[in-house]
């Protein structure tokens, strides 16, 4: 009697392959149905995510002027400026804000165009290298840069003008330690720093002039 009751114990405890498949089915449908109540809830949520090739509609304002487009919101300012407008003053060097080529002036503040996307920029104040010019006349830190011979391949030079313009529209007559600071984040890799130094103190004498 005692060996009866010991083995119908036994079958209690043992789950039959059927049992367990119909107890994974229930479990799957409880799953999938939360899932689907989760995303009916969560779907305006969704709808406010920009897919990376979605095109969107921008104005940028730019050495002043208009441009509008469509751009995709992963496109940096740098690809917009160089690629669908077409000022090229802006280099790419490492197109990961080490190397300062690709600064621009937004609002008046250096910021490496690389960096920045362009859906960022709307409704700010972009200034490019060839903003600074007047018609073919040199902006007063290019011919600056010019005079002293602050560059030697030239590739970084847009971006150190472009640093060196925005220090001067904040501060008119800066020291040598401020100039070094404001182009800090750009490199020259021909170390033509001292002429940079010097060309950035020409360009606040010629302004306080």
């Amino acid at each position: 009697m005692e060996q009866s009751n010991s083995k119908q114990e036994r079958n209690k405890r043992r789950i039959s392959r059927r049992s367990f498949m119909a107890g994974i089915g229930a479990g799957t449908v409880c799953v999938a149905a939360s899932g689907h109540l989760f995303a009916a809830g969560d779907s305006q949520a969704a709808e406010k995510v920009l897919e990376s090739d979605e095109m969107s509609k921008i104005r940028l304002h730019i050495n002043g002027r208009s441009h509008q487009l469509l751009v995709e919101p992963r496109w940096s300012l740098l690809y917009v400026l160089r690629e669908k407008i077409g000022l090229t003053g802006s280099k790419e060097g490492c197109g990961r804000g080490e190397c300062g080529a690709c600064t621009v002036l937004i609002d008046g503040i250096p910021r490496y165009a690389c960096l920045t996307l362009a859906v960022e920029a709307e409704g700010t104040e972009i200034t490019t290298v060839e903003g600074l010019m007047d018609g073919e006349k040199l902006g007063t830190v290019q011919q600056a840069f010019v005079e002293e011979d602050a560059f030697q391949c030239g590739y970084c030079t847009p971006g150190q003008i472009m640093s060196v313009e925005g220090l001067l529209r904040k501060n008119p007559a800066p020291s040598v330690e401020e100039i070094r600071t404001a182009v800090s984040g750009n490199l020259c890799r021909c170390g033509a720093y001292t002429h940079i130094f010097k060309a950035a103190e020409k360009a606040a004498e010629s302004r306080r002039k």
